[in-house]
């Protein structure tokens, strides 16, 4: 018997239970009939025009995403906006659209586990808590490290992306203890703080909040890396389509009918940088 999208459902709601998602967040089924076949799955953290047209191309007959379409109420799915064309093309398409956002970033396995692993920790706590859900991670290193050494062993861990990694911190400080969030962060600045850690993992951060939790540290900790939106979310794909196809089989499912495929397409809206500097101010 094939498999469904209410069985791939049904996997996803354990794996990331819609329960965990913030009250703001728009997370679940967006299109698809839960009684059609899912033999192909797309994975990508944003739904965009060219990553609908990828899933199209390659078969795909269920696209989850990170980033929910419709995050905020639209009144038209006519063409002639881009939410509108992309809601046709997965309709047209055939293709289902599953997004799993807040509630997979508070997961364990989650968005925010595999940027703990990328960040070289093994163990780890909550960094905060709202709504009641945990939200970000804290942890230590098994061995200190300089800024710059831990930032650069992070950026070769993560995609690459036009903006990479930026730094707000001496490079040859020592660092430990790490708070990560992946996405955007400058909302748990005062939890930061209060975890002690040396450095905040993390992405959007904008320029006044920075500006003043460096102001607040003096000069030490915690320093900060900024180390991209899509970046820091994006290595949990692989990692959720291997959970899904092991919570299929635990349901008792044939997932040798299901292939996973995660994007190819990079979805950081930035193309280029020009004029960055390395860790001792000199242009790269």
């Amino acid at each position: 018997m094939s498999i469904t999208l209410g069985d791939v459902v049904a996997a996803l709601e354990q794996l990331y239970p819609s329960s965990g998602a913030q009250s703001w967040d728009q997370v679940g089924l967006v299109t698809g009939d839960l009684a059609q076949p899912v033999r192909r799955v797309h994975a990508a953290i944003d739904p965009t025009l060219a990553v609908i047209a990828e899933a199209r191309e390659l078969g795909a007959d269920l696209l989850l995403t990170h980033h929910p379409l419709l995050l905020r109420g639209i009144h038209s799915v006519a063409t002639t906006t881009a939410k509108g064309e992309s809601v046709t093309s997965l309709v047209v398409g055939d293709v289902a659209l599953y997004v799993a956002h807040t509630n997979a970033d508070v997961a364990d396995p989650g968005v925010n586990t595999a940027l703990a692993q990328a960040c070289g920790l093994t163990r780890w706590g909550p960094l905060s808590v709202e709504e009641g859900q945990h939200l970000g991670l804290v942890g230590d290193l098994d061995d200190a490290m300089d800024l710059a050494t831990f930032a650069g062993d992070l950026a070769g861990r993560l995609p690459a992306a036009a903006g990479g990694v930026r730094v707000a911190g001496p490079p040859d400080a020592a660092v430990r203890r790490v708070a990560l969030l992946g996405g955007s962060g400058d909302g748990l600045f005062d939890a930061v703080r209060a975890s002690g850690a040396d450095v905040y993992v993390t992405a959007d951060l904008r320029h006044h909040p920075a500006l003043e939790a460096r102001e607040e540290a003096r000069g030490g900790t915690p320093y900060l890396v900024d180390a991209g939106h899509w970046a820091t979310e994006s290595l949990w794909l692989e990692r959720a389509t291997r959970d899904l196809l092991r919570v299929l089989q635990e349901h008792g499912h044939d997932t040798t009918t299901v292939e996973t495929h995660v994007s190819t397409l990079r979805t950081d809206p930035w193309t280029f940088t020009i004029g960055a500097t390395g860790p001792e101010g000199a242009p790269q």
